[in-house]
């Protein structure tokens, strides 16, 4: 968005205005006396407040929705989702997998148990659509893109049975009867 480059262009302007009231400082605590020192030596701690205080207020979703034209809101475009590509793919799998094995092994009540089995089906459909990706982009891949491509799939398939060890007994079968 447009609001990226206005940030980091603040930071940057921040930075300049502060290290230039830094240097002023400086320079007056040699040549000027020291009641005008200790007068603008404030100046550096407000300047970081007063940034901050317009950060919050600029930064605010109420801010933004009162600045929004019309003419955004009609030529705003949503990027269009990218495909998956493996790597991506595995990585959720894995993060949901070790996440769905951590909150099994700290002793969970029923309804973590249930969502854990719903979030256990995903990965595994998930883990079916790395399958096709993979026998996919190997038809066409060098030896190395394979090797790399097995092992992404190992380490989500790993991941997930690691998350099946830690299921409780009957915890997909008793989800499976409700529906």
């Amino acid at each position: 968005m447009w609001w990226r480059g206005a940030v980091d262009m603040s930071k940057l302007y921040l930075a300049l205005v502060l290290g230039f009231e830094a240097v002023v400082i400086g320079l007056l605590w040699y040549e000027a006396p020291v009641w005008l020192v200790l007068l603008l030596a404030p100046i550096l701690p407000l300047t970081l407040v007063a940034a901050f205080l317009l950060r919050h207020f600029t930064g605010s979703p109420a801010y933004r929705a009162r600045r929004i034209s019309p003419q955004e809101i009609v030529g705003y475009r949503t990027h269009e989702p990218q495909e998956d590509t493996p790597e991506d793919l595995s990585r959720r799998i894995v993060e949901r997998a070790d996440e769905i094995r951590r909150t099994l092994l700290e002793s969970p009540s029923e309804v973590q148990v249930e969502m854990c089995a719903l979030g256990y089906r995903a990965c595994v459909n998930d883990v079916i659509t790395l399958t096709h990706l993979v026998n996919e982009e190997s038809k066409t891949a060098g030896p190395i893109r394979r090797l790399r491509l097995r092992s992404v799939r190992r380490r989500a398939t790993d991941s997930l049975s690691g998350a099946r060890e830690a299921m409780p007994p009957g915890a997909l079968r008793a989800t499976r009867q409700e529906h």
